[in-house]
């Protein structure tokens, strides 16, 4: 009994294990800022894809050998870059790197928006809601502005202050939380507010080019609507400079139209 007992002791003294991924390839900016920022809350563990995989959702590789190499990106953190999506990233480092499962996930820091339908085609939260399917707690970063120059001094220190806060709290179960950061100076954030998703869409459109040999190809262009007017919302704290932060799910079944469809359909 004194030997589970010192056992336990033990591994309350250890470190969390934190798996960061993203979806912009392993030597994004956005990455390496994320990593900077939670250094000193866990033992960090990045497996990232080796390659940009923007709006790839929730795909995973089939038919196609996976790989994992070793990468640099900063001293004293192992990190690995994987040739398949970022789902692919969150399975392969559970199952052949970590052999277990880690106590957090985090994703990102996206460069650009993931607020409201966003979520649907991220890569970004897609790895978070892989990992949340698992049971483990996750969080999705992202920053509403797309350079490679852009500034991350803000987003880090708020994502600092959420990790630390979710790492205090018993997380329920599959928690997935998505949040963003608005692109503004540290000085004019206003705080972090909880909101829904925005009901927002982009109205799209193809260019239509020819190619130097004269084949069409299309080119995906758009314009992105807000039709939800509420001050609740991802969209609207974004816009009022506040850190959004939204926590979703990956079950997608409507239960008040289930239970209309029980009580208005009979088979």
């Amino acid at each position: 009994m004194a030997k589970t007992s010192r056992s336990r002791k033990t591994s309350k003294r250890e470190k969390p294990v934190i798996l960061i991924t993203n979806d912009d390839g392993v030597m994004a900016p956005g990455i390496r800022h994320l990593i900077e920022a939670v250094k000193d809350l866990g033992k960090i563990i990045v497996v990232a894809p080796d390659k940009p995989q923007s709006g790839m959702g929730h795909a995973i590789t089939i038919g196609f050998p996976l790989r994992l190499q070793p990468v640099k990106i900063l001293e004293d953190v192992e990190a690995w870059s994987c040739s398949g999506t970022p789902v692919d990233c969150v399975k392969l480092a559970v199952d052949k790197i970590l052999h277990r499962k880690p106590d957090l996930c985090l994703s990102g820091i996206n460069h650009g928006a993931n607020h409201s339908i966003n979520v649907i085609y991220s890569g970004t939260m897609s790895a978070a809601i892989e990992a949340s399917i698992e049971n483990i707690p996750s969080i999705g970063f992202s920053l509403l502005n797309y350079s490679l120059e852009a500034d991350f001094t803000a987003a880090k220190k708020y994502a600092k202050i959420i990790v630390e806060k979710m790492l205090k709290v018993k997380a329920a179960k599959h928690l997935c939380l998505n949040v963003n950061f608005p692109s503004v100076d540290e000085s004019l954030i206003n705080g972090i507010k909880v909101c829904r998703q925005a009901y927002a869409k982009y109205e799209e459109d193809f260019n239509e080019r020819n190619d130097p040999s004269g084949k069409k190809y299309y080119w995906l262009t758009g314009e992105f609507v807000n039709m939800d007017k509420g001050k609740d919302t991802d969209v609207w704290a974004l816009e009022n400079n506040y850190v959004s932060v939204v926590p979703v799910q990956f079950d997608l079944t409507n239960y008040t139209l289930k239970t209309q469809l029980e009580k208005s359909l009979k088979w």
